[in-house]
Protein backbone atom coordinates (compact mmCIF):
# COMPACT_ATOMS: atom_id res chain seq x y z
CA UNK A 1 0.00 0.00 0.00
CA UNK A 2 1.66 3.05 -1.21
CA UNK A 3 0.83 6.32 0.74
CA UNK A 4 0.85 10.10 0.13
CA UNK A 5 4.20 11.65 1.19
CA UNK A 6 2.55 14.50 2.01
CA UNK A 7 0.73 12.85 4.74
CA UNK A 8 2.34 13.40 8.04
CA UNK A 9 3.92 10.19 10.15
CA UNK A 10 1.16 10.19 12.25
CA UNK A 11 -1.47 10.06 9.74
CA UNK A 12 0.58 7.36 8.19
CA UNK A 13 0.26 5.47 10.94
CA UNK A 14 -3.32 5.99 11.39
CA UNK A 15 -4.89 4.82 7.88
CA UNK A 16 -2.11 2.06 8.22
CA UNK A 17 -3.69 1.30 11.67
CA UNK A 18 -6.86 1.66 10.64
CA UNK A 19 -6.97 -0.49 7.21
CA UNK A 20 -4.98 -3.30 9.84
CA UNK A 21 -8.22 -3.34 12.15
CA UNK A 22 -10.63 -3.30 9.90
CA UNK A 23 -8.92 -6.41 7.87
CA UNK A 24 -8.66 -7.93 11.29
CA UNK A 25 -12.08 -7.00 12.05
CA UNK A 26 -13.74 -8.82 8.49
CA UNK A 27 -11.25 -11.39 9.61
CA UNK A 28 -12.79 -12.50 12.82
CA UNK A 29 -16.34 -11.54 11.48
CA UNK A 30 -15.74 -14.22 8.47
CA UNK A 31 -13.79 -16.72 11.44
CA UNK A 32 -16.53 -16.14 14.12
CA UNK A 33 -19.29 -17.39 10.97
CA UNK A 34 -17.29 -19.80 10.01
CA UNK A 35 -16.88 -21.24 13.34
CA UNK A 36 -20.63 -20.63 14.32
CA UNK A 37 -21.61 -22.86 11.19
CA UNK A 38 -18.97 -25.40 11.51
CA UNK A 39 -20.42 -26.15 14.68
CA UNK A 40 -24.17 -25.50 13.70
CA UNK A 41 -23.23 -28.82 11.15
CA UNK A 42 -21.28 -30.77 14.19
CA UNK A 43 -24.13 -30.34 16.30
CA UNK A 44 -27.06 -31.14 13.47
CA UNK A 45 -24.72 -34.05 12.33
CA UNK A 46 -24.15 -35.39 15.60
CA UNK A 47 -27.65 -35.68 16.56
CA UNK A 48 -28.98 -37.04 13.26
CA UNK A 49 -26.52 -39.96 13.01
CA UNK A 50 -28.91 -42.59 13.51
CA UNK A 51 -31.34 -40.91 11.33
CA UNK A 52 -30.36 -43.38 7.95
CA UNK A 53 -30.15 -45.96 10.40
CA UNK A 54 -33.32 -45.96 11.42
CA UNK A 55 -34.64 -45.58 7.99
CA UNK A 56 -32.93 -48.78 6.67
CA UNK A 57 -34.12 -50.93 9.30
CA UNK A 58 -37.47 -49.90 8.45
CA UNK A 59 -38.55 -53.81 6.71
CA UNK A 60 -41.12 -52.06 3.99
CA UNK A 61 -38.09 -50.61 2.48
CA UNK A 62 -36.91 -54.10 0.61
CA UNK A 63 -38.10 -57.90 -0.13
CA UNK A 64 -36.94 -61.03 -1.40
CA UNK A 65 -36.38 -59.33 -4.58
CA UNK A 66 -34.44 -56.41 -3.33
CA UNK A 67 -35.48 -53.01 -2.80
CA UNK A 68 -38.58 -51.27 -3.32
CA UNK A 69 -38.92 -47.60 -4.79
CA UNK A 70 -42.16 -47.21 -4.48
CA UNK A 71 -42.26 -47.91 -0.36
CA UNK A 72 -39.02 -45.72 -0.30
CA UNK A 73 -40.71 -42.95 -2.71
CA UNK A 74 -43.83 -43.22 -0.01
CA UNK A 75 -41.32 -42.97 2.83
CA UNK A 76 -39.16 -40.27 1.43
CA UNK A 77 -42.25 -37.80 1.16
CA UNK A 78 -43.58 -38.61 4.90
CA UNK A 79 -39.90 -38.04 6.61
CA UNK A 80 -39.76 -34.81 4.67
CA UNK A 81 -43.10 -33.70 5.64
CA UNK A 82 -42.08 -34.28 8.90
CA UNK A 83 -38.38 -32.50 8.81
CA UNK A 84 -38.50 -30.43 5.67
CA UNK A 85 -34.83 -29.65 5.93
CA UNK A 86 -33.79 -33.33 5.44
CA UNK A 87 -33.81 -34.74 1.82
CA UNK A 88 -33.34 -38.63 1.86
CA UNK A 89 -31.63 -40.56 -1.08
CA UNK A 90 -31.02 -44.01 -2.10
CA UNK A 91 -28.07 -45.26 -3.07
CA UNK A 92 -26.73 -48.26 -4.91
CA UNK A 93 -23.45 -50.07 -4.21
CA UNK A 94 -21.41 -47.36 -6.41
CA UNK A 95 -23.25 -44.32 -4.85
CA UNK A 96 -25.30 -44.02 -7.90
CA UNK A 97 -28.98 -42.39 -6.80
CA UNK A 98 -31.68 -44.68 -6.91
CA UNK A 99 -34.56 -43.66 -5.41
CA UNK A 100 -35.56 -40.13 -3.75
CA UNK A 101 -38.60 -37.70 -3.12
CA UNK A 102 -37.02 -34.44 -5.47
CA UNK A 103 -39.18 -31.82 -7.79
CA UNK A 104 -38.44 -32.53 -11.09
CA UNK A 105 -36.00 -30.30 -12.30
CA UNK A 106 -33.84 -30.09 -8.49
CA UNK A 107 -31.97 -33.56 -8.59
CA UNK A 108 -28.20 -32.43 -10.49
CA UNK A 109 -26.59 -35.05 -9.56
CA UNK A 110 -27.24 -38.90 -10.35
CA UNK A 111 -24.15 -39.95 -8.26
CA UNK A 112 -22.49 -39.72 -5.19
CA UNK A 113 -18.80 -39.76 -3.56
CA UNK A 114 -19.16 -42.66 -1.34
CA UNK A 115 -15.84 -41.58 0.76
CA UNK A 116 -17.57 -39.30 3.13
CA UNK A 117 -20.11 -41.94 3.73
CA UNK A 118 -17.25 -44.80 4.48
CA UNK A 119 -15.86 -42.00 6.67
CA UNK A 120 -18.70 -41.10 9.06
CA UNK A 121 -19.65 -44.79 8.88
CA UNK A 122 -15.95 -45.63 10.56
CA UNK A 123 -16.83 -42.73 13.43
CA UNK A 124 -13.88 -40.06 12.01
CA UNK A 125 -14.78 -36.60 13.92
CA UNK A 126 -17.34 -34.56 13.31
CA UNK A 127 -18.88 -32.85 10.60
CA UNK A 128 -17.99 -34.86 7.87
CA UNK A 129 -19.15 -33.12 4.38
CA UNK A 130 -20.71 -34.69 1.53
CA UNK A 131 -21.70 -34.52 -1.91
CA UNK A 132 -25.08 -32.43 -2.69
CA UNK A 133 -27.58 -34.22 -5.35
CA UNK A 134 -29.37 -30.90 -5.91
CA UNK A 135 -26.11 -28.48 -6.26
CA UNK A 136 -23.25 -29.48 -8.68
CA UNK A 137 -20.47 -28.82 -6.35
CA UNK A 138 -21.81 -28.32 -3.24
CA UNK A 139 -21.00 -30.10 0.20
CA UNK A 140 -23.68 -30.41 3.47
CA UNK A 141 -23.30 -32.24 6.46
CA UNK A 142 -25.52 -36.26 5.84
CA UNK A 143 -26.27 -39.02 7.63
CA UNK A 144 -25.56 -42.60 6.01
CA UNK A 145 -26.40 -46.38 6.43
CA UNK A 146 -26.26 -49.35 4.89
CA UNK A 147 -29.01 -51.65 3.16
CA UNK A 148 -28.45 -55.23 3.38
CA UNK A 149 -30.33 -57.83 2.06
CA UNK A 150 -29.10 -61.51 3.48
CA UNK A 151 -25.33 -61.39 2.97
CA UNK A 152 -22.55 -59.08 4.56
CA UNK A 153 -21.66 -56.83 1.92
CA UNK A 154 -24.61 -53.83 1.67
CA UNK A 155 -26.64 -53.63 -1.57
CA UNK A 156 -27.06 -49.71 -1.03
CA UNK A 157 -26.84 -46.71 1.40
CA UNK A 158 -29.34 -44.66 2.79
CA UNK A 159 -28.38 -40.75 2.05
CA UNK A 160 -29.85 -38.16 4.09
CA UNK A 161 -28.89 -34.63 3.43
CA UNK A 162 -29.48 -33.12 7.06
CA UNK A 163 -29.33 -29.77 5.56
CA UNK A 164 -31.33 -29.62 2.12
CA UNK A 165 -32.57 -27.02 0.21
CA UNK A 166 -35.62 -26.02 2.53
CA UNK A 167 -32.96 -25.27 5.50
CA UNK A 168 -31.19 -23.22 2.98
CA UNK A 169 -33.67 -20.90 2.26
CA UNK A 170 -35.09 -20.55 5.22
CA UNK A 171 -31.35 -19.63 6.44
CA UNK A 172 -30.80 -17.06 3.26
CA UNK A 173 -34.12 -15.21 4.98
CA UNK A 174 -33.57 -15.30 8.70
CA UNK A 175 -29.68 -13.76 7.29
CA UNK A 176 -31.53 -10.15 7.53
CA UNK A 177 -33.16 -10.40 10.94
CA UNK A 178 -32.46 -8.27 13.91
CA UNK A 179 -30.25 -10.92 15.28
CA UNK A 180 -28.28 -10.82 13.04
CA UNK A 181 -28.01 -7.32 12.31
CA UNK A 182 -27.43 -7.10 16.22
CA UNK A 183 -24.22 -9.15 15.83
CA UNK A 184 -22.82 -7.41 12.35
CA UNK A 185 -24.06 -3.41 14.59
CA UNK A 186 -21.70 -4.77 17.84
CA UNK A 187 -18.85 -5.89 15.44
CA UNK A 188 -18.99 -2.45 14.26
CA UNK A 189 -19.50 -0.18 17.37
CA UNK A 190 -16.44 -2.50 18.82
CA UNK A 191 -14.27 -1.65 15.62
CA UNK A 192 -14.86 1.96 15.83
CA UNK A 193 -13.89 1.73 19.53
CA UNK A 194 -10.42 0.31 18.75
CA UNK A 195 -10.17 2.55 15.89
CA UNK A 196 -10.77 5.68 18.43
CA UNK A 197 -8.95 3.60 21.05
CA UNK A 198 -5.96 3.10 18.58
CA UNK A 199 -5.76 6.87 17.02
CA UNK A 200 -6.02 8.49 20.63
CA UNK A 201 -2.78 6.11 21.22
CA UNK A 202 -0.62 6.92 18.40
CA UNK A 203 -1.79 10.85 19.18
CA UNK A 204 -0.03 10.08 22.60
CA UNK A 205 3.24 8.02 21.38
CA UNK A 206 3.99 10.13 18.83
CA UNK A 207 3.39 13.84 20.69
CA UNK A 208 7.28 13.72 21.44
CA UNK A 209 7.65 13.28 18.02
CA UNK A 210 5.51 16.11 17.09
CA UNK A 211 7.03 18.27 19.26
CA UNK A 212 10.45 17.64 17.98
CA UNK A 213 9.48 18.15 14.88
CA UNK A 214 8.46 21.60 15.19
CA UNK A 215 11.08 22.56 17.22
CA UNK A 216 13.61 21.52 14.40
CA UNK A 217 11.05 23.72 12.07
CA UNK A 218 11.64 26.35 14.03
CA UNK A 219 15.49 26.28 14.28
CA UNK A 220 16.32 28.62 11.82
CA UNK A 221 19.89 27.60 10.90
CA UNK A 222 20.63 31.12 9.27
CA UNK A 223 19.12 33.27 11.52
CA UNK A 224 21.48 35.57 14.17
CA UNK A 225 22.05 33.83 17.74
CA UNK A 226 19.52 35.53 19.50
CA UNK A 227 16.66 34.10 17.22
CA UNK A 228 17.73 30.46 17.97
CA UNK A 229 14.69 28.80 19.67
CA UNK A 230 15.80 27.65 22.90
CA UNK A 231 14.63 23.95 23.05
CA UNK A 232 13.15 22.96 26.13
CA UNK A 233 15.19 19.92 28.15
CA UNK A 234 13.38 16.77 28.63
CA UNK A 235 12.25 16.28 32.11
CA UNK A 236 12.49 12.12 32.07
CA UNK A 237 13.67 9.71 34.66
CA UNK A 238 16.96 8.37 33.49
CA UNK A 239 15.56 5.07 32.97
CA UNK A 240 12.88 6.30 31.49
CA UNK A 241 15.23 8.37 28.69
CA UNK A 242 16.76 4.78 27.93
CA UNK A 243 13.94 3.06 27.40
CA UNK A 244 12.69 5.93 25.41
CA UNK A 245 14.42 6.33 21.74
CA UNK A 246 11.93 9.43 21.38
CA UNK A 247 13.26 10.82 23.94
CA UNK A 248 16.86 10.68 23.81
CA UNK A 249 16.52 12.06 19.92
CA UNK A 250 15.09 15.00 21.69
CA UNK A 251 17.33 15.43 23.88
CA UNK A 252 20.19 14.69 21.48
CA UNK A 253 18.52 17.38 19.35
CA UNK A 254 18.33 19.74 22.12
CA UNK A 255 21.83 19.30 22.83
CA UNK A 256 22.91 19.41 19.43
CA UNK A 257 20.51 22.93 18.89
CA UNK A 258 22.40 24.62 22.08
CA UNK A 259 25.52 23.68 20.83
CA UNK A 260 25.30 25.59 17.50
CA UNK A 261 23.68 28.39 18.81
CA UNK A 262 26.83 28.49 21.44
CA UNK A 263 28.80 28.03 18.08
CA UNK A 264 27.12 30.54 16.42
CA UNK A 265 27.42 33.26 19.32
CA UNK A 266 30.93 32.04 19.38
CA UNK A 267 32.08 33.12 16.38
CA UNK A 268 29.59 35.71 15.89
CA UNK A 269 31.77 37.70 18.53
CA UNK A 270 34.70 36.43 16.93
CA UNK A 271 33.37 38.28 13.82
CA UNK A 272 32.79 40.88 15.51
CA UNK A 273 35.81 41.03 17.40
CA UNK A 274 37.55 40.88 13.90
CA UNK A 275 35.70 43.56 12.88
CA UNK A 276 36.70 45.37 15.77
CA UNK A 277 40.30 44.67 14.77
CA UNK A 278 40.66 45.35 11.73
CA UNK A 279 38.98 49.03 12.91
CA UNK A 280 41.47 49.43 15.37
CA UNK A 281 44.45 48.43 13.44
CA UNK A 282 43.03 51.17 10.79
CA UNK A 283 43.58 53.53 13.19
CA UNK A 284 47.03 52.61 14.31
CA UNK A 285 48.04 52.61 10.90
CA UNK A 286 46.80 55.73 9.49
CA UNK A 287 48.03 57.97 12.45
CA UNK A 288 51.67 57.18 11.95
CA UNK A 289 51.40 57.04 8.35
CA UNK A 290 49.76 60.74 7.40
CA UNK A 291 52.50 61.57 9.91
CA UNK A 292 55.56 60.00 8.00
CA UNK A 293 53.67 61.01 4.62
CA UNK A 294 53.80 65.26 5.84
CA UNK A 295 57.18 65.14 7.22
CA UNK A 296 58.56 63.37 4.06
CA UNK A 297 56.30 65.74 1.94
CA UNK A 298 57.51 68.78 3.57
CA UNK A 299 61.03 67.60 3.20
CA UNK A 300 60.43 67.41 0.00
CA UNK A 301 58.66 70.69 -0.88
CA UNK A 302 60.74 72.58 1.19
CA UNK A 303 64.18 70.83 1.51
CA UNK A 304 65.62 74.33 0.24
CA UNK A 305 64.19 76.54 3.20
CA UNK A 306 64.95 74.27 6.17
CA UNK A 307 67.69 74.51 8.39
CA UNK A 308 69.62 71.41 8.74
CA UNK A 309 68.50 71.35 12.20
CA UNK A 310 65.12 71.00 10.93
CA UNK A 311 65.80 68.64 8.41
CA UNK A 312 67.09 66.45 11.15
CA UNK A 313 64.25 66.77 13.22
CA UNK A 314 62.01 65.90 10.55
CA UNK A 315 63.76 63.06 9.59
CA UNK A 316 63.67 61.83 12.69
CA UNK A 317 60.07 62.09 13.26
CA UNK A 318 59.48 60.24 9.68
CA UNK A 319 62.12 57.45 10.91
CA UNK A 320 60.39 56.92 13.94
CA UNK A 321 57.17 56.98 12.52
CA UNK A 322 58.45 54.33 10.18
CA UNK A 323 59.64 51.87 12.85
CA UNK A 324 56.23 52.27 14.73
CA UNK A 325 54.20 51.06 11.46
CA UNK A 326 56.76 48.37 10.90
CA UNK A 327 56.17 47.18 14.29
CA UNK A 328 53.00 47.21 14.25
CA UNK A 329 52.62 45.44 10.79
CA UNK A 330 55.03 42.87 12.26
CA UNK A 331 52.41 42.14 15.31
CA UNK A 332 50.12 42.09 13.00
CA UNK A 333 51.46 38.97 10.80
CA UNK A 334 52.80 37.31 14.18
CA UNK A 335 49.51 36.91 15.44
CA UNK A 336 48.04 36.18 12.12
CA UNK A 337 50.33 33.11 12.21
CA UNK A 338 50.02 32.50 16.00
CA UNK A 339 46.11 32.32 14.95
CA UNK A 340 45.89 30.28 12.08
CA UNK A 341 48.55 27.37 13.95
CA UNK A 342 51.61 28.16 11.76
CA UNK A 343 53.79 28.35 14.88
CA UNK A 344 54.29 25.40 17.46
CA UNK A 345 56.32 25.55 20.55
CA UNK A 346 59.43 24.06 20.41
CA UNK A 347 59.99 22.84 23.97
CA UNK A 348 63.37 23.00 26.03
CA UNK A 349 64.65 23.15 29.40
CA UNK A 350 66.08 26.79 30.28
CA UNK A 351 66.70 28.90 33.11
CA UNK A 352 63.82 31.88 33.64
CA UNK A 353 65.67 33.64 35.85
CA UNK A 354 68.58 33.90 32.55
CA UNK A 355 66.14 34.56 30.70
CA UNK A 356 64.91 37.56 33.11
CA UNK A 357 67.89 38.93 33.01
CA UNK A 358 68.40 39.22 29.18
CA UNK A 359 65.85 41.13 28.82
CA UNK A 360 66.53 43.51 31.75
CA UNK A 361 69.80 43.93 29.55
CA UNK A 362 67.58 45.01 26.50
CA UNK A 363 65.27 47.49 28.32
CA UNK A 364 68.03 49.08 30.55
CA UNK A 365 68.73 51.82 27.88
CA UNK A 366 64.88 52.71 27.13
CA UNK A 367 64.07 52.58 31.19
CA UNK A 368 66.48 55.16 31.87
CA UNK A 369 65.72 57.26 29.03
CA UNK A 370 61.95 57.64 30.44
CA UNK A 371 63.59 57.58 34.34
CA UNK A 372 62.06 54.04 35.29
CA UNK A 373 63.64 51.55 37.57
CA UNK A 374 63.71 48.04 36.72
CA UNK A 375 63.17 45.78 39.45
CA UNK A 376 63.40 41.22 39.76
CA UNK A 377 62.20 39.68 42.37
CA UNK A 378 63.58 35.83 42.77
CA UNK A 379 64.26 33.92 45.04
CA UNK A 380 67.42 32.40 45.96
CA UNK A 381 66.95 28.69 44.51
CA UNK A 382 65.05 28.59 40.89
CA UNK A 383 63.89 25.15 39.17
CA UNK A 384 64.33 25.57 35.19
CA UNK A 385 60.86 25.46 33.23
CA UNK A 386 59.92 23.76 29.95
CA UNK A 387 59.07 26.02 27.27
CA UNK A 388 59.54 27.68 24.03
CA UNK A 389 62.75 30.30 25.25
CA UNK A 390 62.03 32.31 22.28
CA UNK A 391 58.07 32.81 22.62
CA UNK A 392 58.50 33.38 26.51
CA UNK A 393 61.25 35.70 25.48
CA UNK A 394 59.01 37.33 23.26
CA UNK A 395 56.04 37.30 26.21
CA UNK A 396 58.25 39.14 28.65
CA UNK A 397 59.60 41.57 25.93
CA UNK A 398 55.83 42.58 25.12
CA UNK A 399 54.70 42.91 28.92
CA UNK A 400 57.98 45.17 29.65
CA UNK A 401 57.83 47.24 26.72
CA UNK A 402 53.48 47.79 27.36
CA UNK A 403 54.65 48.55 30.38
CA UNK A 404 57.15 51.14 30.31
CA UNK A 405 55.52 53.21 27.56
CA UNK A 406 52.85 53.84 30.48
CA UNK A 407 55.00 54.14 33.37
CA UNK A 408 55.40 57.67 34.31
CA UNK A 409 58.83 59.19 35.08
CA UNK A 410 60.27 57.98 38.51
CA UNK A 411 58.37 54.72 38.54
CA UNK A 412 59.41 51.08 39.08
CA UNK A 413 58.33 47.92 36.93
CA UNK A 414 58.61 44.76 39.06
CA UNK A 415 59.17 41.40 37.65
CA UNK A 416 58.70 38.60 40.23
CA UNK A 417 59.06 35.06 40.21
CA UNK A 418 57.67 32.31 42.20
CA UNK A 419 57.33 28.70 42.51
CA UNK A 420 54.36 26.42 43.72
CA UNK A 421 52.87 23.17 43.37
CA UNK A 422 55.53 21.91 40.43
CA UNK A 423 55.09 25.51 38.69
CA UNK A 424 56.78 28.83 38.65
CA UNK A 425 54.54 32.10 38.58
CA UNK A 426 55.77 35.20 36.35
CA UNK A 427 54.32 38.59 37.83
CA UNK A 428 55.04 41.82 35.80
CA UNK A 429 53.66 45.03 37.64
CA UNK A 430 54.02 48.61 36.74
CA UNK A 431 53.08 51.81 38.78
CA UNK A 432 51.47 53.72 35.73
CA UNK A 433 47.73 54.27 35.63
CA UNK A 434 46.71 50.62 35.32
CA UNK A 435 43.58 49.38 33.09
CA UNK A 436 40.46 51.26 32.99
CA UNK A 437 37.29 48.94 34.02
CA UNK A 438 35.42 49.65 31.74
CA UNK A 439 38.58 47.63 29.24
CA UNK A 440 39.61 44.76 31.77
CA UNK A 441 36.62 42.00 30.61
CA UNK A 442 37.87 42.59 26.70
CA UNK A 443 41.59 43.05 27.57
CA UNK A 444 42.41 40.18 25.90
CA UNK A 445 40.03 39.79 22.94
CA UNK A 446 40.67 42.65 21.04
CA UNK A 447 42.74 45.71 21.13
CA UNK A 448 41.73 48.61 23.31
CA UNK A 449 39.42 51.38 22.22
CA UNK A 450 41.12 54.86 20.69
CA UNK A 451 39.84 56.52 24.55
CA UNK A 452 41.96 53.64 26.11
CA UNK A 453 44.60 54.21 28.50
CA UNK A 454 46.45 51.22 27.25
CA UNK A 455 45.63 51.28 24.00
CA UNK A 456 48.74 50.82 21.77
CA UNK A 457 49.52 47.66 23.97
CA UNK A 458 46.38 45.95 22.48
CA UNK A 459 47.67 43.81 19.96
CA UNK A 460 51.12 42.88 22.11
CA UNK A 461 48.74 41.63 24.70
CA UNK A 462 47.00 39.24 22.17
CA UNK A 463 50.28 38.15 21.01
CA UNK A 464 51.53 36.83 24.72
CA UNK A 465 47.63 35.65 25.43
CA UNK A 466 48.22 33.67 22.02
CA UNK A 467 51.88 32.26 23.00
CA UNK A 468 50.85 31.41 26.45
CA UNK A 469 48.34 29.02 25.14
CA UNK A 470 50.20 27.42 23.08
CA UNK A 471 52.00 26.47 26.45
CA UNK A 472 48.61 25.35 27.85
CA UNK A 473 49.01 28.61 29.90
CA UNK A 474 47.47 31.94 30.91
CA UNK A 475 47.53 35.46 30.82
CA UNK A 476 45.81 36.86 33.99
CA UNK A 477 45.15 40.72 35.20
CA UNK A 478 45.80 40.69 38.65
CA UNK A 479 43.70 42.52 40.68
CA UNK A 480 45.63 44.84 43.74
CA UNK A 481 45.24 47.30 45.13
CA UNK A 482 46.46 51.40 44.54
CA UNK A 483 47.66 52.57 40.57
CA UNK A 484 49.36 50.22 38.19
CA UNK A 485 48.52 46.81 36.07
CA UNK A 486 49.64 43.41 37.15
CA UNK A 487 49.75 40.47 34.78
CA UNK A 488 50.53 37.05 35.63
CA UNK A 489 51.18 33.27 34.18
CA UNK A 490 53.06 30.46 35.01
CA UNK A 491 55.04 27.99 33.41
CA UNK A 492 55.81 23.92 34.53
CA UNK A 493 58.99 23.51 36.12
CA UNK A 494 61.35 21.37 34.25
CA UNK A 495 60.88 17.56 34.86
CA UNK A 496 58.13 18.68 37.75
CA UNK A 497 60.41 19.11 40.54
CA UNK A 498 59.62 22.35 42.72
CA UNK A 499 62.34 24.52 43.49
CA UNK A 500 62.74 26.29 47.02
CA UNK A 501 63.81 29.89 48.70
CA UNK A 502 62.01 33.01 50.35
CA UNK A 503 65.04 35.32 48.99
CA UNK A 504 64.25 38.08 47.25
CA UNK A 505 67.44 40.44 45.86
CA UNK A 506 66.58 43.51 43.90
CA UNK A 507 68.11 45.17 40.94
CA UNK A 508 67.66 48.52 39.12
Amino acid sequence: MKLNPDLSLTQRLSIVFSVLLLACCGASAWLQVRSNDMREKEVIQDLSRGLAGSIARNAALMDANGLKPDALRRLFGQLMVVNPSVEVYLLDRQGRIQGHDAPAGHLLRQQVDLRPVRRLLDGEPLPILGDDPRSASGRKVFSAAPLRVGGAEPAGYIYVVLMGEAHDQLAARASANSVLRTTLWSMALVALLGLLAGLMAFGLITRPLRRLTEAMRRFNADGAPDTQPRVPPVQRPPSASQRDEIAALEAAFAQMAERIAEQWRALTRQDQERRELVANISHDLRTPLTSLHGYLETLSLKAGALSEAERQRYLAIALAQSVKVGRLAQSLFELARLEHGIVQPALEDFSLVDLVQDVFQKFELPAEARHVQLRAGIPQRMPTVTADLGMIERVLTNLLDNAIRHTPAEGAIDVDLACHDGKVSVTVSDTGPGIPAALRDSLFQRPFSSGGAHRAGGLGLLIVQRMLQLHCSQIRLVERAGAGATFCFELPVAGGVPGAGNGKSRRA
